[in-house]
């Protein structure tokens, strides 16, 4: 379980069927301003944007490459609605960096998780 750069959330990655993926479990700011759970209202099909930020698929697909590097995923912002390419890489047994990238990976944003705060 990872928590995402600043805290805003916790993810848990799983193994599944040789793959990697991550699904958020929880949420510093869960609620918007009506005091509701906050929607994925940034997701451009129309049908998931009435769910449920907590609980979204967050990373997935993730293949174990060796040397701590975990590539060849997709990585989704639902504070923007879009999917990344991403890779993952275990800094320390504590650290998780995180890259989302479009086409090469020197194109990109990485941030950093971590198990503990």
């Amino acid at each position: 379980t990872w928590f995402t750069e600043n805290g805003k959330a916790k993810v848990n990655v799983y193994k599944e069927n040789s793959k990697y993926h991550g699904r958020i479990i929880w949420l510093r700011d869960s609620l918007n301003a009506e005091g509701k759970p906050k929607l994925d209202k940034h997701n451009p099909d129309a049908k998931l944007k009435t769910r449920t930020v907590k609980g979204i698929l967050v990373v997935r697909d993730f293949q174990w490459e060796g040397d701590n590097l975990w590539e060849n995923g997709k990585i989704y912002d639902p504070e923007n609605g879009k999917d990344y390419s991403c890779k993952m890489t275990l800094t320390d047994s504590n650290t998780l960096e995180v890259r989302g990238f479009i086409g090469i990976s020197l194109i990109g944003r990485t941030t950093i998780w971590k198990r503990k705060l």
